[in-house]
């Protein structure tokens, strides 16, 4: 018996992949993502995860101003080497109605960025995927944990004069903020559905 030939992908070219590789790559698994030129696979959603999506990307669309629109997950080519596709994010009408690129956005065209931690994501979250954000200039930047059955969210800001992101307010049960624009979103339903 003989194994199956391993696919083009699997071993990176030197130097690692790049954000063109990522878009060009063929059979790679769903929601791959491109960190430090190497390819980053994830494991399965669970219920929360997907449920925090689909709100986020729901109320996040109906509240935001005309000139916005929410997305989820769609890779970001930020560099070279670091393509990451954040679980929901808010664009630009003109990024979100434009053909080409279809397959991913530019940091100037995110308006904010949004990640919901799974346990298998929980430093690329909280630490690597924000610092990259903030260098490439995204201002905003929310990190949605699910902390025993409740939701809470950890709000960004970009500072500016350090290039990083500073925490503007932690949010249980309700998300009630003004920037990057008004938003009110009860969190309390995404707990009531994943009991």
């Amino acid at each position: 018996m003989s194994a199956e030939p391993l696919p083009d992908w699997v071993i990176p070219p030197p130097g690692g992949f790049t954000a063109e590789d990522l878009l060009r790559l063929p059979g790679l698994p769903p929601h791959t993502e491109l960190i430090d030129g190497s390819l980053v696979f994830v494991s399965p959603q669970q219920k929360w995860h997907s449920r925090v999506i689909n709100l986020l990307v729901r109320e996040l669309d109906q509240q935001a101003p005309d000139g916005l629109r929410a997305d989820r997950e769609m890779t970001v080519r930020l560099a070279k080497r670091q393509a990451p596709e954040p679980d929901v994010i808010v664009v630009t009408r003109e990024a979100y109605e434009r053909d080409e690129p279809s397959t991913f956005y530019l940091p100037e065209d995110v308006v904010l960025a949004v990640e919901a931690v799974s346990p298998d994501s929980e430093e690329r979250d909280r630490d690597t995927k924000p610092r990259k954000y903030a260098k490439a200039g995204i201002r905003h930047y929310w990190r949605v944990e699910n902390d025993e059955g409740r939701t809470v969210v950890y709000t960004y800001e970009r500072d500016p004069a350090t290039e990083c992101f500073s925490l503007t307010g932690i949010h249980h049960d309700k998300l009630a903020i003004t920037a990057p624009f008004t938003v009110d979103i009860d969190l309390t339903t995404i707990g009531r559905r994943s009991a």
